[in-house]
């Protein structure tokens, strides 16, 4: 009778841990002793096993767009590899090429001006919509030495701040009052690249909804592709933005940035006057624009130009 009590105690310690709740008597305990040692081997072994792969790092979690990638939610980049480094962040099911860093826009002008030509720039509405155009056209400005340039003379003021901010910081400037244009700074004071037209990639039927709902006075005729960001300020209402841009890192920002342009061959790059910066003196018919030859996405064609440099 003792031995059977001690067995009950023993069978009702188990059950109330969690181990087992079979509607065993003392004695069958007692039968089956064998398989019951080795039944709770096993479960302790699994125990053992889940409990360890929940204490290792969750070194795979990647974060949501919405989560930022800085203070506390620090971006998991992938293990390391030999190839070019893509940011989790920024990744999309159809895995987009690398995002463009800040060493990319470290250069002076007319060389970022003309590297800028056939990289991407992308624009990540609040839906998450992303839009994407091919960089066609350019404009490189020099700085205080520059008489077309927002900052001749090195005149600095809270409206032309962005230029002389680290490269790659935007600078939005407002003509006639209601249109918008989209600047990218480099090396040097006060020195930028004006983007002057795009070849749409990607989000089309959401460019053609902007251009018509932002552009002032529009015909309400669809729009060709050509048209939707073959011009400064027609690029800034496709991929709506506005003064809220200005003094943005392109190399850190999540609504906008570039990425590398779909390799293959360098295009034929024409070197052209600048448009609307007649009152510049000589400054004029200096050629700091820079078009992709034979791109229909270009806003100016200089047939001149194009046939000196043939």
């Amino acid at each position: 009778m003792d031995l059977r009590r001690v067995v009950d105690f023993v069978f009702q310690l188990f059950s109330s841990c969690g181990h087992g709740s079979d509607d065993l008597s003392a004695l069958d305990m007692l039968d089956r002793k064998p398989a019951l040692s080795r039944r709770v081997g096993q479960k302790k072994q699994r125990l053992s096993e889940a409990e360890r792969s929940r204490s290792l790092p969750d070194v795979a979690r990647t974060p949501s767009p919405e989560e930022p990638c800085s203070g506390p939610h620090t971006c998991l980049g992938p293990p390391a590899t030999t190839g070019p480094q893509r940011s989790i962040y920024f990744l999309s099911p159809k895995d987009h090429p690398a995002r463009l860093g800040s060493e990319f826009f470290d250069q002076p002008g007319v060389r970022l001006a003309r590297a800028l030509l056939g990289q991407v720039l992308v624009r990540r509405l609040a839906d998450n919509t992303e839009l994407r155009g091919r960089i066609v056209e350019t404009e490189a400005y020099l700085g205080p030495e520059d008489e077309a340039a927002h900052s001749r003379g090195g005149r600095q003021t809270a409206r032309n701040r962005g230029m002389f901010m680290k490269p790659g910081t935007l600078y939005v400037f407002i003509i006639y009052g209601m249109y918008f244009c989209l600047n990218v700074s480099s090396q040097g004071d006060g020195a930028c690249v004006l983007l002057r037209a795009l070849e749409p990639l990607g989000g089309l039927e959401t460019m053609q909804r902007l251009r018509s709902t932002l552009g002032k006075g529009a015909s309400g005729r669809a729009l060709k592709d050509r048209e939707l960001c073959n011009g400064p300020s027609k690029l800034c209402q496709a991929l709506a933005i506005d003064k809220s841009f200005d003094q943005r890192d392109l190399a850190t920002d999540g609504a906008v940035w570039m990425e590398c342009g779909p390799p293959g061959p360098k295009p034929a790059v024409v070197a052209a006057a600048r448009v609307g910066v007649s009152r510049a003196g000589e400054w004029a018919q200096k050629p700091l624009r820079f078009y992709v030859r034979g791109s229909p996405f270009v806003s100016v064609v200089d047939r001149t130009a194009e046939q000196m440099q043939a």
